[in-house]
């Protein structure tokens, strides 16, 4: 049986269970710079880096990401991030039918 890991800050919700958060998060690094100010708002650019939080790859251990710890560590086949979501009445994100690999 596989083992599941949630490194996100909040449970991943799928048609037959529920995967808790492990309390340990995987994040990338956020740089802000400042681009211009348009009627008075000013407008930056978010770049994002250095993946923090993530374990090494283990046999039989699948890492459930957000989608931009996935995508910035493509050479990784063991992580996860959810994938068609699923909403209620008023549109709140309530679960995944499914997770997404790289």
């Amino acid at each position: 049986m596989a083992t599941f890991v949630n490194l996100t800050p909040h449970a991943v919700n799928l048609p037959d269970r529920t995967i808790e958060a492990s309390g340990t998060l995987a994040r990338c690094a956020e740089v802000s710079a400042p681009v211009t100010t348009v009627d008075g708002i000013e407008v930056i650019r978010k770049t994002f880096g250095t993946v923090t939080g993530l374990p090494a790859a283990e046999a039989g251990t699948w890492y459930i990401v957000s989608m931009l710890v996935r995508a910035a560590c493509p050479n990784r086949t063991d992580l996860l991030s959810p994938g068609d979501l699923v909403r209620d009445a008023a549109g709140q994100i309530i679960g995944c039918k499914n997770l997404v690999c790289n």
